[in-house]
């Protein structure tokens, strides 16, 4: 294969290549592409957000396995009887990179800045449905919400809830995060040159890391953030010394590089970072729920996986991960599973006759319908999959992925019958209440889903302060998106990191897709 040709030449060149070694005490870390911005509140991007996190600190924090909320800023907290307001008492030792303190001014400056809707942020619905966030004194915040919101830690642990200076967002304005940014992460802005490297310092004063790591403190000096769009060439840098640790690792390479003495690698077992297939409930052909039945029953999400993850993702047979918060294996069991002869069965009943060109046909409708997605290597070979899989039972899916560059522009369109993407998610009321809430039409509820029920299930499992009635609840919309089957659950993507030898104690985070969190435990050896 191309990738073992590659390594095997980078062992004979490996002499010439350590001339470009990184430079001592200072971490480069490989990734595939840049981010737009790193203003915490404007970019969704997960590689904005895995710079962020070691620029910034939240109010809580999140274990490793992603369920646990742990202190951040904030070293204990408590919530009302009626679940409307939260108080968190700040650490009292925290300073910006600039070395002024922290103090609850600038957290209420940061989530006011956060859920104005001047600032129009993507992802302003995180911060729950805020009344009023106060400082009591120095050290002291109230979080006062309209109706109990169970999300909000959760929430709260997201880059997106970044603590940020007002001194510097007003001096920048809205070069905020492009030229400059001051933080109190472990790690402080030095420079940015886009679609290359961004650089951060180590900040002198910090020791209040989160407590899911053995050290409080970093332990190196300079962080490289370097883009390398090439994955060959990316696995050359890690091999040769020129880069010391990535998560873009290519799914074929995996394998091997498990076998690579000189290579550490570490997985994340609590990862929720997943593929599916959504459907316009209300565009033709895919508005009949036999149809939508019947592509979940033919489609073999367990070759697919094989075929476009060499095994390095697991076949989604459900809407979640099972290691969610939220999940429901009552629900999960509604989902088809692989059965091609059932989803033949299933569009006879249903009347829909094969035709004479193989394309099944219903009262003059022909079975066809208009797929859009991102153009990706990993979407091209499951989307042509899957295409195949459905013309073997009579249906005809056409394929349209787009670059990233508009790709997005047009999945807010109603243009398209269905459509593929992946997304993080740190809950299932996450990720429910992200997608199938009908006020969330027509982005990011692609799909037009419109049902009161799933609508007050949904209501239920944000609101209600009773544990067992949201669990209660966000399981109920589940079972309704299942008996519907408005998704198609392809797969679940794992989180591999990759260090090279001189680096000690890289570990797989995972907390909205990113590898390294805050990073604080790694170690250089050289």
């Amino acid at each position: 294969m191309r990738i073992l040709l590659t390594l095997l030449l980078l062992a004979f060149g490996a002499g010439e290549a350590m001339a470009q070694a990184a430079p001592r005490n200072t971490l480069v870390v490989l990734r595939e592409i840049d981010a737009d911005n790193y203003d915490p509140i404007r970019s969704t991007a997960r590689g904005s957000g895995e710079v962020v996190y070691m620029m910034s600190d939240t109010l809580v924090s999140l274990d490793w396995d992603m369920r646990t909320v742990r202190p951040g800023l904030a070293e204990r907290w408590e919530v009302s009887p009626d679940g409307k307001t939260y108080t968190f008492h700040l650490r009292r030792d925290v300073t910006f990179c600039d070395g002024r303190a922290m103090t609850a001014q600038d957290v209420v400056y940061t989530i006011n800045r956060w859920v104005d809707p001047a600032n129009r942020s993507p992802v302003r619905w995180r911060a729950g449905p805020v009344r009023e966030v106060r400082a009591v004194d120095d050290f002291t915040v109230e979080y006062e919400l309209t109706e109990p919101f169970g999300e909000l830690l959760y929430q709260l642990t997201l880059f997106f809830a970044s603590v940020v200076d007002r001194n510097s967002v007003e001096r920048l304005g809205a070069n905020f995060g492009t030229q400059g940014f001051n933080g109190t992460g472990p790690y402080c802005w030095v420079s940015w040159t886009p679609r290359q490297d961004l650089v951060l310092q180590r900040h002198p004063n910090y020791r209040w890391g989160p407590p899911i790591y053995t050290n409080p403190a970093p332990q190196v000096e300079r962080v490289i953030w370097r883009v390398i769009p090439e994955a060959n060439t990316r696995l050359a840098a890690l091999q040769t010394g020129q880069g010391d640790v990535t998560q873009y690792i290519p799914n074929i390479a995996i394998q091997q590089l498990r076998n690579v003495p000189t290579i550490r690698m570490s997985r994340q077992e609590n990862y929720f970072w997943d593929f599916f297939l959504g459907f316009k409930v209300d565009k033709p052909v895919v508005s009949d729920p036999a149809v939508r039945r019947a592509i979940n029953l033919a489609v073999n999400r367990a070759a697919i996986v094989r075929a476009v993850w060499f095994g390095n993702a697991e076949p989604a047979t459900a809407y979640l991960n099972p290691n969610t918060a939220g999940y429901s294996a009552e629900a999960a069991a509604l989902v088809p599973q692989f059965d091609p002869a059932a989803a033949r069965r299933v569009l006879d009943e249903a009347g829909w006759v094969m035709g004479p060109d193989g394309i099944r046909v219903k009262d003059g409708q022909r079975a066809t319908f208009l797929l859009y997605g991102l153009q990706t290597n990993e979407w091209r070979q499951a989307t042509e999959a899957i295409q195949a899989d459905l013309r073997r039972i009579g249906i005809e899916m056409r394929i349209q992925l787009w670059d990233a560059t508009v790709g997005w522009g047009r999945l807010a369109t109603q243009e398209f019958d269905a459509f593929v993407m992946s997304y993080p998610y740190i809950s299932a009321t996450d990720a429910f209440g992200l997608y199938f809430d009908s006020r969330n039409r027509p982005t990011p509820n692609r799909m037009n889903w419109s049902d009161p029920r799933t609508d007050t299930a949904l209501d239920t499992a944000k609101t209600a302060l009773d544990a067992t009635v949201r669990l209660a609840a966000i399981a109920e919309a589940q079972r309704i998106a299942a008996e519907n089957n408005v998704w198609l659950p392809i797969a679940r993507e794992n989180l591999w990191v990759a260090s090279a030898q001189r680096v000690e104690g890289a570990r797989a985070h995972g907390i909205y897709g990113v590898g390294l969190y805050k990073g604080l435990d790694i170690r250089l050896t050289r």
